[in-house]
């Protein structure tokens, strides 16, 4: 009977500890915290190419670093939704162009002068856990550009952007410092095309110059975050 009862007893006991050890790791592993911001510096580089009727030849669009602000919400430990915001500048030429038709040099570089885009861009994440302090991610999403703030330059009297949709994906991974504070690394390529319209009407009556110009910039960013 003494040891039916020893044996009941140790059983409980076995039981016990192993529902708790159970439910404190159900704890860890539900438990997370829903919102992370961070502030990077990025670098934005542009693969550039175009398709410009009329001149023909290629275009030039610079490179920028910009301050930009994200934030990402957690549905679970490793699903996640981020929304980026920021802002660039760039200058932008042609190369090569023929403008003999307008008595100019049959290779030259036409002045665009500049624009402002604004793209903000939401990608869904999947975050690994590979240990408490080095947490990498994927995604992959969809992109909205905006085009603004337009100086046409010195040389054509007028340059539009159309406004369009492209498609991004990234890399990067969270360095944990505390429970709440990281450093961040990430990379995001962001595939985008946007139809020019060039009034050049001032050189030659009526002439408007079309172009297909892919954009396809490469973002690099660098920063700090935090979770709550």
């Amino acid at each position: 009977m003494k040891k039916l009862a020893f044996a009941v007893l140790a059983a409980s006991l076995f039981s016990f500890n192993f529902t708790n050890a159970q439910e404190k790791d159900n704890k860890t592993t539900t438990e997370f915290k829903n919102w992370q911001v961070r502030l990077r510096g990025v670098g934005v580089i542009p693969s550039e190419s175009a398709t410009i009727g009329a001149i023909g030849g290629d275009v030039a669009i610079s490179n920028n670093f910009i301050p930009e602000l994200d934030f990402t919400y957690f549905f679970t430990k490793n699903i996640a939704a981020e929304l980026i915001l920021g802002t660039t500048k760039h200058d932008v030429h042609t190369k090569g162009s023929n403008l003999s038709p307008i008595g100019g040099p049959t290779s030259a570089d036409v002045n665009l002068g500049s624009v402002y885009l604004l793209p903000p861009t939401l990608t869904l994440q999947y975050h690994f856990y590979a240990g408490k302090v080095f947490k990498p991610y994927v995604g992959a999403g969809v992109n909205y550009t905006i085009f603004y703030n337009v100086k046409s330059g010195p040389v054509v009297k007028d340059v539009k952007y159309d406004n369009a949709f492209g498609y991004a994906f990234q890399a990067g991974f969270d360095l944990m410092i505390t429970d709440k504070y990281f450093i961040n690394v990430d990379a995001k390529k962001v595939f985008l095309n946007t139809d020019v319209t060039v009034d050049a009407s001032n050189l030659a009556t009526g002439l408007s110059i079309p172009a297909k110009v892919d954009i396809n910039p490469l973002l690099l960013g660098f920063g700090v975050g935090m979770k709550f």
